[in-house]
């Protein structure tokens, strides 16, 4: 009676311990617990410009300022399609959109904090500069939102982007105080200017880029590193930015409301869908693991069907919902869904995971997986912040233990 006994509460001890490593599974910790650690050094060199062949040159003519390309750019250059990927919306949202350069710079510069990217911060100090913020308000962008000397719009859009980094989505009423200020077309600006930065800073974090020599500004290191926003509210049920009627899904027709934003937008979507040499199913499985960390349902719903067809690529979404430690992957695939839960939550491809998909992946295959989660975390939250709804038939997310 007794061994009886102590076999039954093994067993459920067992049970309890296989729940919890279940919820473990499909639970990432959000983006903001801890502050991102920066690299020291590059992972991949930024291309010495004896190698450059006359693409290099053709490209950096076209959109690097003066002809001097950052180091961001010039690490870029070892995979030149996501050139003409990233840069035409860097170039757009840096510089041309309707945003106040102070605002823009606002919006970038804390960004780049919340992601610990020091070569952004580095860059966009000296802009701030140039567009009117003191030394002193550039230390305050470190400092937060609710720090006192902000005026209402500029305390909105420093909201907008901590939200959007811990929650991947707005709060009703900082989506309202942010609409009472800007039309529809600043408010896409504002949000895509946090989303895309916050693209660039996982990938150039992720690839080692550093501050460019000559550059003096530096993130504050005695500033405590804070990201406090409200819980994330339920899933929209209405788009706060009602889809173009038409043929076509609700995201491109969302998008097409701002019909420049959404030109200069589509070059980054074409380089992860048409034209990275990364594999179909690992392409799949790093949107799919990405846009289930966002909890950016429309996005889990279009690449599960017509528009990434997992299942046609031997992915079992319910897999992916459960994460790397689900049974079934194997070691690589693994590494390959650890580094999109570290890029969700820690704005970077840890060193480990970096070294074993290495194993695997040439140096312009690695750049292509890192932006393809990164890119898919930045259209992660605008779905989730225009609301953008599901289109009928779609599958929603899959019941986990631990969702």
């Amino acid at each position: 009676m007794h061994m009886t006994m102590s076999r039954m509460l093994l067993g459920i001890a067992a049970a309890a311990a296989l729940s919890t490593a279940t919820r473990a599974q499909t639970l990432v910790e959000p983006p903001g617990s801890r502050q991102p650690i920066a690299l020291s050094k590059p992972r991949v060199p930024p291309l010495a410009e004896a190698q450059w062949t006359d693409v290099h040159r053709q490209l950096v003519a076209k959109f690097a300022p003066g002809g001097r390309p950052d180091n961001g750019f010039r690490t870029l250059l070892n995979l030149p399609e996501t050139v003409e990927g990233v840069m035409p919306y860097t170039v757009y949202l840096s510089g041309e959109t309707s945003l106040s350069p102070r605002h823009r710079e606002l919006l970038i510069l804390r960004t780049a904090w919340l992601c610990g990217n020091r070569p952004l911060w580095s860059t966009h100090a000296a802009r701030a500069r140039q567009a009117g913020l003191t030394a002193a308000e550039i230390r305050r962008v470190a400092e937060g939102p609710d720090t006192s000397g902000w005026d209402g719009v500029e305390a909105t859009l420093l909201r907008l982007a901590d939200q959007l980094y811990r929650n991947a989505s707005v709060t009703n009423a900082t989506w309202q105080a942010l609409s009472a200020s800007y039309d529809m077309v600043r408010s896409m600006e504002a949000v895509e200017t946090v989303n895309h930065f916050t693209m660039l800073s996982l990938l150039y974090n992720s690839l080692g880029v550093q501050p460019d020599e000559g550059t003096t500004d530096r993130m504050p290191t005695d500033v405590p590193y804070r990201v406090k926003v409200p819980d994330r509210e339920p899933p929209l049920t209405v788009a706060r930015i009602a889809p173009n009627e038409g043929n076509g899904i609700a995201v491109g027709r969302t998008f097409g409301k701002h019909p420049t934003l959404s030109a200069r937008w589509s070059p980054r979507q074409r380089f992860v869908n048409r034209v990275s040499a990364l594999s179909p199913r690992h392409r799949e499985m790093l949107i799919l693991r990405i846009g289930w960390n966002c909890r950016s349902e429309y996005e889990w719903a279009q690449h599960v069907g017509a528009v990434g067809r997992a299942r046609e690529h031997g992915l079992e979404p319910v897999r992916i919902a459960e994460g790397p430690d689900a049974a079934g992957w194997d070691p690589f695939e693994r590494t390959l869904l650890r580094a999109a839960d570290e890029l969700y939550r820690d704005a970077i491809v840890s060193d480990r995971t970096w070294e074993a998909l290495g194993e695997r992946l040439d140096t312009g295959l690695l750049i292509s997986a890192v932006f393809t989660a990164s890119s898919y975390r930045a259209i992660s939250m605008s779905l989730n912040a225009y609301g953008v709804q599901l289109e009928a038939g779609n599958e929603r997310f899959p019941a986990v233990s631990g969702r």
